[in-house]
């Protein structure tokens, strides 16, 4: 599965579980209990899951360099200083 999609489900996960955690303090507005539990899952989100962002911004650097290597191929095959094709 793609880091992005695990790391984003796992935040979600972290975010619902905390969201239920408050559901027995009814006498607290449902919207400070959202507030807390979306706080509350950032941080722990901030130390659970380092992995998976480690992973997820490995593969966005991967996909920037790759980015900006075809961005160079481009620049220099429409500059006339390469002869190899461009796929």
């Amino acid at each position: 599965m793609n880091p992005m999609v695990r790391y984003t489900l796992a935040r979600l996960g972290l975010f619902v579980v905390c969201a239920v955690l408050l559901l027995p303090f009814n006498q607290v507005s449902l919207l400070i209990r959202l507030a807390v539990a979306l706080v509350v899952s950032a941080v722990l989100s901030y130390f659970l899951l380092r992995g998976l962002r480690d992973r997820v911004a490995h593969q966005l650097a991967e996909a920037a360099q790759h980015r900006a290597e075809r961005r160079n191929s481009l620049r220099a095959a429409l500059s006339g200083e390469d002869d190899s094709p461009v796929v």
